[in-house]
């Protein structure tokens, strides 16, 4: 009687224990994406996690994020999509699962002049992101317009450029949202001239300007499909919360970290462009995003176009 009484503790520990070992391991996913908008879209995502399955890292630069993917400490990322297509010719260790944000580009600048891209003849612009989209996008639309005398001025990142601008020191610069918004509060002789998601649009034939996307490694993919499935679902409501309820959203981007300013993340939102397209549409619109840019520079997204391994449905 007495070993069974022995047997009976024992293997109620064991059941015990392996229920404790089941609910510590709960998975955990670690998030990386960059300040501004590719983080803006997530903040409920974070704000309702109150299991903490989702570890967010902001970072501000992209290299960052590229090495955390490449060394396996990202399990999701939102980056810019060129980005996305550099590191998956060098790396194809993910997948793209969505769009979340379009274009967030704009010239703003301090005076009346710039009216059209015809304008930015003989001109100055001052920009942040040497090698990456805003500089892509920008020879784009300049080369399209067949202008070739415009100085590119670089700063080392878009607060730099904003200061810049605000300050007197620069009458036109490449901005993008929310730093746009930055500007705007700082100098009230500043303005929007150029949206360059209509200037795209319109070189382009009526394709879409996209900024950034969001990947998940292929490994979490096959192992937690499930998670995965949830975190997109959440991840699609994130968004749409903060489409639609600015400013309960800017108190969530200012708690994030993400800016500092309240009002100006309110104000910013609306002109971000958080989106949440996948399937064949994210597809579509992304290859044909990427194909404009190896037209006019291979470079600018790796040397060649990813293959359909690139693009993940759910």
């Amino acid at each position: 009687m007495k070993n069974i009484i022995q047997l009976l503790l024992l293997l109620s520990l064991i059941f015990s224990c392996t229920g404790c070992q089941k609910e510590d391991n709960k998975q955990q996913f670690n998030i990386y994406s960059l300040t501004g908008p590719t983080s803006m879209g997530s903040v409920k995502l974070y704000n309702d996690d109150k299991d903490q399955k989702y570890h967010s890292h902001i970072v501000s630069d992209g290299s960052e994020i590229t090495s955390a993917l490449i060394n396996e400490n990202a399990d999701i990322a939102m980056l810019p999509a060129n980005l996305a297509a550099i590191l998956y010719n060098k790396n194809p260790n993910f997948k793209v699962v969505a769009i979340n944000t379009l274009g967030v580009l704009y010239i703003v600048e301090n005076g009346n002049t710039i009216q059209s891209i015809d304008d930015l003849h003989g001109k100055t612009i001052v920009l942040t992101g040497q090698g990456t989209t805003p500089e892509y996008v920008l020879k784009y639309l300049l080369n399209s317009a067949n202008i070739s005398d415009v100085d590119l001025i670089f700063k080392s990142s878009a607060n730099e450029v904003a200061a810049t601008l605000a300050s007197g020191l620069a009458d036109i610069a490449l901005l993008p949202q929310p730093f746009v918004s930055v500007a705007l509060s700082k100098n009230a002789n500043l303005r929007i001239a150029l949206n360059l998601s209509e200037q795209w649009n319109k070189y382009t034939d009526g394709q879409q300007l996209i900024t950034a996307v969001t990947v998940v490694r292929n490994e979490i993919l096959e192992k937690y499909p499930e998670d995965i499935k949830q975190f997109l679902n959440s991840y699609r409501e994130s968004i749409e919360w903060v489409n639609q309820n600015n400013a309960d959203a800017a108190k969530l981007i200012v708690q994030a970290n993400i800016l500092n300013d309240q009002l100006i993340a309110q104000n910013s939102l609306p002109f971000c462009n958080l989106v949440y397209i996948d399937g064949q549409e994210m597809k579509y619109l992304l290859e044909n995003y990427l194909k404009v840019l190896y037209d006019a520079d291979p470079s600018s997204i790796g040397m060649n176009l990813p293959d359909e391994n690139f693009y993940f449905y759910n």
